[in-house]
């Protein structure tokens, strides 16, 4: 019989690489993964896993048994929702995971909903950037994780999660006033920034993937000079004249705005597409089926917005 507790381990492994960091991600010591997934490879008779480096792969056997393990922890999930269903009363904490636009735009809405509703339903909110809130989810942080497209990302079709698509904004591109294309009419065609120096977040954050890609599809690689998560940031340095940008639409809310000017782009890719995601199963639990159900009616009012 294999043991749930073990193929979790497993998981955890493939997901870091490392029996280190997974030990880390599961509050356990490296020695009891070694010996959890030592006590797994007796029990399926199978070696599961190789070195790799520093780190450790999985071998064919253990890839067969992580697409198992998916299946069966989607299930367990799916079995403590059901329980948790029967008993009696919803009250409790749920622990949301999401980046700040995206707290500022559908959390705090459906916290405030929430409280109305299911005042028994507790929200407790973790700030992470939209790349790192999936990882949070997957390792157990965070029951909900309120996240972004970007390269890297779990697939659409992970069996390890079940995605809520939220919504979608565009970027705008954030030009210094003296720029040529400041003033004109209808959208900025991107590739008409190509020869400008750029200001962008990091490698990393997924809006920097937003940037690369719209701007590939234009033909050309931004020559990124000025970098900064901090999209206060970004226009100050476009408003000092030293660079263009492309910003989320919901990101330039409150920023001074009175030294760029702000237009529409042509490409399509410029956009962010958020959605919520609980690992699979969990969306069936009496606590997050209400938190999901906030977060995605705070979203469609942005739609409508």
């Amino acid at each position: 019989m294999i043991d749930a507790r073990r193929l979790r381990t497993l998981r955890a492994v493939a997901d870091h690489r490392t029996v280190t960091a997974a030990a880390a991600a599961l509050y356990l010591t490296p020695s009891a993964v070694s010996q959890q997934l030592a006590a797994l490879e007796q029990e399926t008779g199978h070696h599961l896993l190789a070195r790799d480096g520093r780190g450790v792969r999985l071998t064919a056997a253990g890839e067969i048994l992580l697409g198992h393990a998916d299946a069966v922890l989607a299930q367990l999930e799916r079995a403590e929702a059901d329980l948790a269903a029967y008993s009696a009363g919803v009250a409790g904490e749920v622990t949301v995971a999401a980046f700040a636009t995206g707290i500022a735009l559908v959390v705090a809405p459906a916290i405030t909903a929430l409280a109305e509703g299911a005042p028994g339903v507790r929200i407790k909110v973790l700030d992470a950037e939209g790349d790192a809130s999936l990882p949070m989810l997957l390792d157990g942080l965070a029951d909900i994780a309120v996240a972004v497209e970007y390269r890297g990302a779990p697939r659409a079709d992970d069996q390890r999660l079940t995605r809520v698509p939220l919504y979608a904004e565009p970027f705008e591109a954030v030009l210094p006033l003296g720029h040529p294309l400041a003033a004109a009419q209808g959208p900025v065609a991107v590739a008409d920034l190509a020869a400008e120096p750029w200001i962008g977040p990091y490698p990393g954050n997924p809006c920097h993937d937003v940037v690369l890609l719209a701007c590939e599809y234009a033909g050309f690689q931004p020559r990124l000079v000025h970098s900064s998560d901090d999209f206060s940031a970004v226009v100050a340095l476009a408003s000092a004249g030293a660079g263009v940008a492309l910003v989320p639409r919901s990101a330039l809310r409150g920023v001074d705005l009175s030294r760029v000017a702000v237009r529409r782009v042509d490409s399509e890719l410029a956009t962010r597409k958020v959605f919520a995601a609980v690992r699979s199963g969990a969306e069936r639990h009496p606590l997050i089926r209400p938190v999901l159900a906030a977060l995605t009616t705070a979203a469609q009012g942005i739609s409508a917005g």
